[in-house]
C-alpha cells in the first residue's frame, strides 16, 4: 500500500495508513460512513452455512469501528459449471445473516472462477466523533476479547478428517455469531481502541493495534480462551497455511517472557473467521464490560512502548 497514490481529504477520518478494519468518511458533523470489504473461500462444508459465515465476517469490520451496518453488495466467484443449488444456498445463507444484522443487500457482482469465493462490501454509519480506531489504545488500558480462538485450526482439522462433529459445530456457532452485541456493549464504555481478530490472528491484529497506537500490548496467554478441540488439533499439526504466514509476518514484533507449548503459540497466530473484538478501555471499566457481555474476558493490557509491540506473559 505504500506505493498507492494518496491525496489530502479532510473528510477521510480513517484511511489505510494504520491498517484499520474499515475506512471512515465524514459526511456531516454528526454522520460518517464506515466502509469495508471481505470475501474468502469456503471453510465449512454446508453452502448455506458458508454464506452466513461469510456475511458475519464481512459485517465484523463495521462493528469493530463502532458502526451500524446499513447496506451491502455481494461479491461472488463461481465455477461456470457449478451446482446452482449450492449457489442458491450460499446466497440465501448470506441474505439471512444480513437480515439478522438489519443490513440491506443492494446488489453485487460475480465472475466465473474455478475457485469459489464469497463475501460482501459493507457500508455502515457512525458518529464522526465516536468511531473506534485500532490506533486509540493507551498505556494503562485493559484488553478485553469477546470470543475464543481456534477457527482456523478446527477448519483445517475438518479438511483432514480428524475433527469431532461437536467441535466443528461449536466453532461454526461462534463464526455465525454477529459482533453486534459486542459492539453495542462496548459503546456504553469509554473505549479507546478496537479491532476485530480475523485473518491475521490474535497476534497479527494485536500487532497492528500496538503499532498504530504507539504502545506495547502485554498478552496474558493463560487468559486467552480457545475453542473446544483447538489445542488438541494444533498439537496434532492441523495448522492452516495462513497461520504460518501470520507467524512470518508478525513474529518479529513478539517477545515471549517464558517458553510456551508449541500448540498454544501456534493458536495465537491462527487466522480467525468472524473472530471477536479486541477492545482497549480503561482498567476500571474492564470488569463491568466483562459482566455486561457474555464471553468477554480480559487477556492483557497496554503499556508504554517497549522494544517489541507484543509481549507474551
Amino acid at each position: 500500500m505504500a506505493t498507492v497514490p494518496r491525496w489530502a481529504d479532510e473528510n477521510v477520518l480513517v484511511g489505510f495508513d494504520t491498517a484499520d478494519d474499515a475506512g471512515v468518511y465524514k459526511l456531516t458533523e454528526e454522520l460518517a460512513l464506515v466502509q469495508t470489504v471481505d470475501f474468502f473461500t469456503p471453510i465449512v462444508d454446508d453452502p448455506y452455512t458458508f454464506g452466513a459465515v461469510a456475511a458475519a465476517n464481512s459485517l465484523s469490520d463495521v462493528y469493530a469501528m463502532g458502526g451500524r451496518p446499513i447496506s451491502s453488495l455481494s461479491i461472488l466467484a463461481w465455477p461456470a459449471k457449478g451446482e446452482t443449488e449450492d449457489l442458491s444456498a450460499i446466497l440465501k445463507g448470506g441474505a439471512e445473516k444480513m437480515r439478522e444484522a438489519g443490513c440491506s443487500i443492494l446488489g453485487g457482482h460475480s465472475v466465473a472462477d474455478d475457485e469459489i469465493k464469497f463475501g460482501y462490501a459493507v457500508t455502515g454509519l457512525v458518529h464522526p466523533a465516536h468511531y473506534k480506531p485500532n490506533a486509540g489504545a493507551r498505556a494503562g488500558d485493559a484488553l478485553v476479547f469477546t470470543k475464543r480462538i481456534g477457527t482456523g485450526v478446527i477448519a483445517t482439522a475438518l479438511k483432514r478428517g480428524i475433527a469431532a462433529g461437536e467441535h466443528v459445530e461449536e466453532s461454526t456457532r461462534q463464526m455465525l455469531t454477529l459482533n453486534r452485541a459486542a459492539c453495542e456493549a462496548m459503546l456504553r464504555f469509554d473505549v479507546h481502541g478496537c479491532t476485530d481478530v480475523t485473518g491475521f490472528g490474535l497476534i497479527g491484529h494485536a500487532r497492528e493495534m500496538a503499532l498504530a497506537s504507539g504502545v506495547t500490548l502485554e498478552l496474558d496467554v493463560d487468559s486467552v480462551r480457545f475453542l473446544p478441540g483447538a489445542v488438541e488439533y494444533a498439537r496434532l499439526g492441523a495448522a492452516p497455511g495462513g497461520l504460518k504466514n501470520n507467524r512470518e509476518f508478525a513474529g518479529c514484533a513478539v517477545a515471549a517472557r517464558r517458553e510456551l507449548p508449541r500448540e498454544i503459540e501456534d493458536l495465537l497466530y491462527d487466522p480467525q473467521t468472524s473472530g471477536g473484538l479486541l477492545i482497549a478501555l480503561p482498567e476500571k471499566q474492564a470488569a463491568e464490560l466483562e459482566r455486561s457481555l457474555k464471553g468477554a474476558h480480559r487477556i492483557g493490557r497496554a503499556v508504554a512502548r517497549r522494544e517489541k509491540a507484543i509481549e507474551l506473559i
